[in-house]
């Protein structure tokens, strides 16, 4: 009987501990060491809006919701045949402006040639005068031939400078044109995925219109809020952790990118410590791109879960915590 009771107090003692055991790893299992921090929130990327930069007509959408396009990939057109009639105009200016150019570069030849025979005629007249050959009147007919000869010169050189000019304006409408034009052809201004269609083909847009919303998958992060207490011993570039409701079976890397400088919750009169304790800051954690780019058919935005920050570098990330990629 000693013996069955021994072996029941035995057996009672190993059950009460491995119910303690139990208890305790239960209490303990989702505690954090010391240095780091967790927060919950979501997933987040930059939207880049492709808007129209004047008014028209869409002709042409070549994405859908859903799509992935690179950077410089044509998204749209817009209606361009007002500003093809406006370049063929131009294109007749530059034409005729060149043509001018080119009969006052052959006037200043004219007006340079009578100057040269002005000059002869003077050189003469004066050689005579200077013989007693030649009288004075006729030697001032001659330097004022000459006088309006060089006038001339000036005047053709000034209408050939005119001539250029107006070349160069043509010109200068002529490309201010082209890039209108090119400004018809809506691209991409970086690599995402097409969040929004906004336009379809056929609506009449006012410049600024937005056609598509671009979600930049390059840049994703979650946005948590961490008190001042650990905000304040958090610096830019902290090794980070993230765990996905949908798939908590993977651990993410990540990295402090951001901290805000102004308290998100602020009491209308902070005075105590009490009272400082509560304020909270925003942070951003990014994902690290090269991982985004392996996974950009799987990256999604609004998905939410936790953040975890290490705010101490000496402190160990967890078992729990361990890098956890998917395959």
């Amino acid at each position: 009987m000693k013996s069955l009771r021994y072996v029941a107090l035995v057996l009672l003692i190993g059950v009460v501990a491995a119910g303690g055991y139990w208890f305790w790893k239960s209490r303990t299992a989702g505690a954090l060491p010391e240095g780091i921090a967790a927060a919950n929130g979501r997933l987040e990327a930059d939207q880049v809006d492709v808007s129209t930069k004047m008014a028209g007509r869409v002709i042409e959408i070549l994405v859908k919701e859903g799509d992935f396009v690179q950077a410089g990939t044509v998204i749209a057109h817009m209606d361009r045949a007002e500003l093809d009639t406006q370049i063929d105009g131009a294109k007749a200016q530059i034409v005729q402006a060149e043509k001018a150019a080119a009969s006052a570069s052959a006037a200043v030849t004219q007006a340079e040639s009578q100057v040269a025979l002005a000059q002869q005629e003077f050189d003469r007249a004066n050689a005579l005068h200077d013989k007693g050959y030649q009288s004075v009147e006729v030697l001032d007919q001659r330097r004022a031939q000459l006088q309006v000869a060089q006038a001339n010169v000036t005047a053709a050189k000034a209408n050939e400078q005119q001539a250029q000019a107006a070349i160069d304006t043509a010109k200068a409408a002529l490309a201010r044109l082209n890039t209108l034009a090119d400004d018809t052809t809506l691209v991409a201004p970086r690599a995402g995925r097409v969040q929004y269609r906004l336009a379809e083909p056929g609506e009449v847009l006012a410049a600024g219109s937005r056609v598509i919303t671009l979600l930049d998958v390059a840049q994703v992060y979650m946005t948590v809020y961490l008190p001042a207490a650990q905000v304040g011993r958090l610096a830019l570039g902290s090794e980070a952790r993230l765990v996905l409701d949908p798939v908590p079976q993977y651990v993410l890397p990540a990295i402090v990118s951001f901290v805000s400088a102004d308290a998100q919750f602020t009491p209308n009169a902070v005075e105590t410590k009490d009272e400082r304790d509560k304020l909270m800051f925003r942070v951003k954690l990014s994902i690290d791109p090269d991982l985004l780019d392996r996974y950009q058919a799987q990256v999604k935005t609004g998905v939410r879960g936790m953040g975890y920050v290490r705010f101490d570098p000496k402190a160990e990330w967890p078992e729990n915590l361990a890098l956890r990629l998917p395959q």
